[in-house]
């Protein structure tokens, strides 16, 4: 028989290896072996893009979650060098139903197997996703094991309810730059921004240098004189893992710059550090929005974008009020058309000029789809009324 250059083994053959995988209720299902042999734990989410799992699984956002992918094959476009979101793979482990045996892309270096074992990433195929993409919305997110060397599912489910929550987690310092990372704009440079990362994707800073802003990435821990040292004209915070609720270092920052009155945009992790910083409060859904088919309304033009998310926090903020703060009159500005949750804030001066804002989904959509990316221009005319240039 011909080697098949996936490393998995047709269907039918003995030598798949077995995996489980558990979830903290009880709940179990078997599959086999995909990408790295062993044992791992996280919080299952689910996942609904149909294509862009390269950049799902660099994304750290997804760090300590185990990504449940809702659309059945999963493997077919392989492993590139270009469409990685960050230096590694984030996910804590990777559940399909069906795995591409061969490649089909003339970009694919190497099977996505073959990437998942070459980083000690643990999955599993051969799950019915749907059935447990139905539980998981039924009875939300939660803690999973998946396991290559314990099949006995008793025996994983204790471990699996040592794990600890997501809820009080704090992240963002563990996928965050060691030192300032400056990325150049492309032709002409327009604007200086501080881009605060909390576990922020490659392709927001290219955004950004493809309209002429010079991105100097900072980590987590920065402080407000760092910050200001710096000289940008403008602040970024970013999307990244974890509970808002605990990050408290990051909210007291983003009032800092707007106590400068520096312009600040923020997306995802970055929204809900900003709404903090306005006082609200934020919570855990049920099962979060991770996928890139998700509607969205921007309430100020009512235009409706189908956007890119991955979120398992929300601001609780009223929708349709104006709500005075410290700095400015604060307003929800997106809506998600499914559910209702706060995806976007924005920040007016007494003049009702716009200070600063916010939106809970990704813009730069690396994967697709790109009805956002209008949020970056909206940046740099803030950043231009701020400096008062055209």
């Amino acid at each position: 028989m011909t080697a098949d250059p996936s490393g998995i083994p047709p269907s039918g053959t003995a030598t798949r290896t077995p995996a489980i995988l558990v979830l903290e209720d009880g709940r179990s299902f078997s599959g086999y072996s995909f990408g790295a042999a062993g044992e791992t734990f996280g919080e299952a989410v689910f996942q609904t893009g149909m294509s862009g799992y390269q950049e799902t699984l660099t994304d750290p956002s997804y760090h300590r979650q185990v990504v449940v992918a809702t659309a059945p094959h999963i493997g077919n476009t392989g492993w590139n060098d270009e469409d990685d979101e960050s230096t590694r793979i984030w996910v804590a482990g990777y559940v399909i139903r069906d795995a591409a045996r061969i490649p089909s892309s003339w970009r694919s270096r190497r099977s996505l197997d073959a990437e998942l074992k070459a980083q000690g990433i643990v999955g599993i195929a051969g799950v019915d996703t749907r059935a447990l993409t139905r539980h998981l919305r039924d009875k939300g997110a939660m803690q999973v094991g998946i396991s290559t060397t314990e099949l006995d599912p008793a025996v994983l489910l204790e471990r699996v309810r040592r794990q600890p929550s997501m809820i009080g987690a704090h992240l963002a310092d563990d996928v965050t730059v060691s030192g300032t990372r400056i990325i150049p704009a492309i032709g002409f440079k327009r604007f200086t921004v501080a881009a605060i990362d909390l576990g922020i994707k490659s392709m927001t800073p290219h955004r950004m240098a493809e309209r002429g802003i010079e991105t100097h990435v900072l980590p987590s821990t920065v402080s407000s004189d760092e910050l200001r040292a710096t000289g940008a004209d403008g602040v970024f915070f970013s999307n990244g893992p974890g509970d808002p609720a605990v990050a408290d270092a990051q909210v007291e920052l983003l009032r800092a710059a707007l106590a400068d009155d520096l312009p600040v945009f923020g997306i995802c992790f970055g929204n809900q550090v900003f709404g903090r910083a306005l006082g609200f409060g934020t919570y855990k859904l049920t099962y979060g929005h991770h996928g890139i088919n998700q509607p969205v309304m921007d309430l100020g033009t009512r235009k409706v974008e189908i956007t890119a998310h991955n979120h398992g926090f929300a601001v609780d903020a009223p929708i349709g009020e104006d709500i005075p703060t410290p700095y400015g009159t604060a307003r929800v500005s997106h809506v998600c058309l499914n559910d209702n949750v706060v995806e976007g804030l924005e920040l007016k001066d007494d003049q009702g000029r716009l200070k600063a804002f916010s939106v809970q989904y990704h813009p730069e959509a690396a994967a697709g789809p790109h009805d956002a990316a209008y949020l970056f221009d909206r940046f740099i005319q803030l950043l231009a009324d701020a400096e008062g240039v055209n």
